[in-house]
């Protein structure tokens, strides 16, 4: 009886290792199989962490939003708050200088009183309240608008002037023709044909400078007069002093 109950015992235990044996053999084959396997899905795992700074995720790419927004309503209500300052002057060239009869608006910040519109008078100045005569010819409007803003310091707290050229009516000639700078000159006291040809730039090369005319309208009729520049050169002759409205063309 012993023998056989030793027999069954053993045949037990050999069952057991073959299947032990059996188990390590298939995982010894299936293990390397496997291994790809698992790094892939690893791989995808991680692969978003790498990219991380740069997210698809619509509500990711969003959230600075309301940021932005906020700022710039910020920005906006400052605008708002600032109190726009009066300008200095509308013309289109800030270099003109005024002249008389130029038509002019004088704008006091938040002063109805001395907001008014001005003609420079033919002695080139204007009269306000509270400075009287104030020069103009010869200014710009930034230039007349800080005079005034000086000269009101006296009577008002920190004044703010603003100078706008509603029209220009000061006298000028027209330079037509073979001069360098062909255009719209003022006259600013007495001007001569010379003199204006010389502000002009002079004449070109392809300029006659024989058959210079000078045109002025006189009692609703054009006057020409033919002028000779080497007559002027050499005696004067022809050196005619320019009048409000005249043309000289040089062909």
């Amino acid at each position: 009886m012993r023998d056989n109950k030793t027999v069954s015992g053993g045949g037990m235990v050999k069952a057991i290792w073959a299947v032990a044996c059996s188990v390590l053999v298939v995982l010894n084959i299936a293990a390397p199989l496997a291994v790809p396997v698992f790094a892939q899905e690893a791989a995808r795992i991680v692969a978003p962490a790498r990219n991380a700074a740069m997210p698809t995720d619509n509500s990711i790419q969003t959230r600075p939003a309301p940021l932005t927004s906020l700022r710039a309503i910020m920005d906006n209500s400052a605008k708002i708050r600032r109190p726009a300052l009066p300008s200095t002057g509308s013309q289109p060239d800030p270099s003109y200088r005024l002249g008389p009869e130029d038509q002019l608006r004088i704008s006091v910040w938040d002063n109805k009183e001395l907001t008014l519109e001005l003609v420079v008078r033919p002695d080139g100045k204007i009269s306000m309240p509270l400075l009287q005569d104030v020069p103009a010819e010869g200014l710009t409007a930034a230039q007349l608008a800080a005079d005034i803003q000086e000269g009101l310091s006296a009577y008002i707290m920190t004044p703010e002037v603003s100078v706008i050229v509603l029209q220009v009516n000061a006298p000028k000639f027209y330079m037509i023709g073979y001069v360098t700078r062909p255009g719209t000159y003022p006259l600013r006291g007495d001007t001569s044909v010379l003199q204006a040809l010389a502000l002009a730039g002079g004449l070109t090369q392809f300029a006659s400078p024989r058959s210079i005319k000078l045109i002025r309208a006189t009692r609703g009729k054009q006057d020409v007069r033919t002028i000779n520049y080497y007559d002027i050169i050499d005696s004067g002759e022809g050196n005619y002093l320019l009048k409000s409205g005249d043309t000289i063309v040089v062909p």
